[in-house]
């Protein structure tokens, strides 16, 4: 049975900055970076007990640089908890919906169209060259966790970005495809989403959602 912990990379540059984010390789701006450090501390805080019972714990990663510095705070805080942390997997499939041209540029500098009430919010292109469907994004996504799920032992980290997160989580319930063009779960920057599967039942259960309580501890 693997718990899954999701966490989504905290405060980059590229919000700040009112950017258009997506695959533009967006560092954390130093706020971020102590937000990783409170969230990674709490993570391995909550794994402690896991970690001297004996389980093990993998950590993957979106491949880009915000969430990369996020999963290395992980290990760090790991290490200092059970004094020893795993290598960081990195995985371009954890990354978030490419925004294509608009990368790296201003936000409304190229004209965007999201998808209306009445549209198929599943495979409706943006208008913006080079850009990514959500089915596109649910495809990869899905796919990167099932392959990560499947190698992994008692406890998966995963870090990635908040457009990302609900696909996680949407793979790791089993929803298939066609029903996820209009899911959004609620996975603030920094957060925290705990999911663990019943050892009696094998029912999958979001146990905790978008919690960012330690971004608030003193």
């Amino acid at each position: 049975m693997v718990t899954l912990h999701l966490l989504v990379h905290p405060e980059a540059t590229h919000v700040v900055e009112g950017l258009v984010g997506g695959w533009y390789d967006a560092a954390l701006t130093a706020r971020g970076e102590a937000q990783a450090a409170a969230a990674a501390a709490a993570l391995a805080t909550a794994l402690a007990p896991a970690l001297e019972a004996g389980e093990r714990v993998a950590v993957v990663s979106s491949d880009l640089r915000r969430c990369r510095r996020t999963a290395e705070a992980v290990t760090a805080a790991l290490a200092c908890v059970a004094g020893r942390a795993p290598a960081v997997a990195l995985d371009a499939g954890l990354r978030e919906q490419s925004y294509g041209e608009a990368e790296g540029h201003p936000v409304g500098t190229h004209p965007w169209r999201p998808p209306g009430p009445g549209d198929d919010a599943l495979h409706h292109h943006d208008g913006v060259p080079g850009s990514e469907t959500r089915a596109q994004v649910v495809g990869r996504v899905h796919a990167a966790v099932k392959r990560h799920l499947a190698a992994a032992p008692e406890h998966l980290v995963v870090v990635t970005h908040g457009g990302a997160a609900t696909y996680v989580v949407t793979a790791w319930l089993g929803l298939p495809l066609e029903v996820v063009g209009r899911v959004r779960f609620a996975t603030p920057p920094g957060s925290i989403t705990t999911l663990r599967e019943d050892p009696a039942t094998g029912d999958r259960r979001v146990e905790v959602l978008g919690d960012v309580r330690h971004l608030d501890a003193p």
